[in-house]
């Protein structure tokens, strides 16, 4: 177990050098992986599974849309990819990668197929953390564990095949066999993490809601949105506009915060650009936390995961999904976004 450091506070975190590929395989060579859900994070982590030397089936509907991306992917039908109530029978780690939605609706045909010493494997704590409202409780004599990669399963895949990892978060909800830490352990590190660092389901499922509503998504969203519109009305083209607001941030700054962190890349920028950002930085923080707090308390409290789980619940879902879609896709700074990517050097 390998000891991170952030002065008073260590955590303790798994890697490939304590817990390299070999051992990996070698903790799995008798299991069974079925990975339930061929959608976001299902085909990242099977591709990854089965490219590391992993026995891996995939359980998705037939004659769905993703079904026919299995068969695109190289999964056979019959040897590799089944129904998904034959690959829970066939399965001693069912990986339940379904959305949140998915997984309540599946439930009961997956439970009925977690026998005694199987594990349920989940990347995501929704169904287990809000029980209560999805209906998920699991047998008591399986191991309930959790691998979060912390990001989309493409990035994943993209990542994995670059010979990268992307680091994971991992738990135990529940060690029913008393293999729980090594079954996870292993499967974190053969879905493709670069290291794994411990969390419970509940923190989990917190902090991911609130990471997705915030910076990840819908806050960088609505600041983007912000700045672009305050440019354009005061008369910067769509151009000047994205660039400034979207293009710089994506292709020129975040790389160098990947890279060696927020200082080196303000010590990497003009010294206007260092002056400007140390003096409103504080002023954005000290505007947007109050947002951030009530976020956070919506989530705790479970509104957030209800109202998902009421609108993702709806027959026409996704009908409703893909007009609030186009709405993002048809504003005018992401049109000036599409027409501006495809001025990159690389697409010409």
């Amino acid at each position: 177990m390998a000891h991170l450091n952030f002065g008073d506070v260590e955590e303790e975190v798994i890697t490939r050098d304590e817990f390299p590929l070999s051992k990996a395989k070698e903790v799995l060579k008798h299991e069974t992986i079925a990975v339930i859900g061929y959608g976001v994070q299902g085909p990242g982590q099977a591709l990854n599974l089965k490219d590391n030397g992993f026995n891996v089936i995939v359980g998705q509907r037939k004659n769905s849309k993703t079904w026919e991306k299995a068969l695109a992917d190289g999964w056979v039908p019959g040897e590799t990819l089944f129904e998904i109530e034959e690959a829970c029978k066939r399965g001693t780690i069912l990986q339940y990668l379904l959305s949140d939605a998915g997984q309540i609706t599946l439930w009961p045909t997956v439970k009925k197929h977690l026998t005694k010493g199987k594990a349920l494997y989940f990347s995501h704590g929704f169904g287990i953390t809000y029980k209560e409202r999805t209906g998920i409780v699991p047998p008591e004599d399986v191991d309930v564990i959790l691998v979060a990669p912390k990001g989309s399963g493409t990035s994943l895949r993209r990542m994995f095949l670059e010979g990268r990892g992307l680091n994971s978060s991992y738990a135990i909800f529940q060690d029913a066999t008393g293999n729980a830490k090594n079954r996870v352990s292993a499967l974190g590190i053969g879905v493709g993490s670069g290291y794994l660092f411990k969390t419970d389901f509940k923190k989990e499922v917190y902090s991911d809601l609130t990471g997705e509503r915030g910076t990840l998504m819908g806050a960088i969203q609505g600041i983007f949105a912000a700045q672009y519109e305050v440019l354009r009305s005061n008369g910067h083209s769509p151009s000047e506009a994205f660039n400034e607001t979207v293009e710089e941030l994506t292709q020129s700054l975040m790389p160098l915060v990947a890279e060696n962190g927020m200082d080196w890349m303000y010590a990497n920028c003009s010294t206007t650009a260092q002056r400007g950002a140390l003096d409103w930085w504080k002023k954005f923080r000290d505007a947007s936390k109050p947002v951030f707090e009530e976020l956070y308390r919506e989530v705790a409290a479970g509104n957030e995961a209800q109202r998902s789980i009421d609108a993702n619940s709806q027959h026409d879902y996704r009908e409703k999904l893909e007009e609030e879609l186009k709405e993002l896709r048809d504003s005018e700074m992401w049109r000036a976004g599409a027409t501006v990517r495809t001025l990159r050097p690389e697409n010409n």
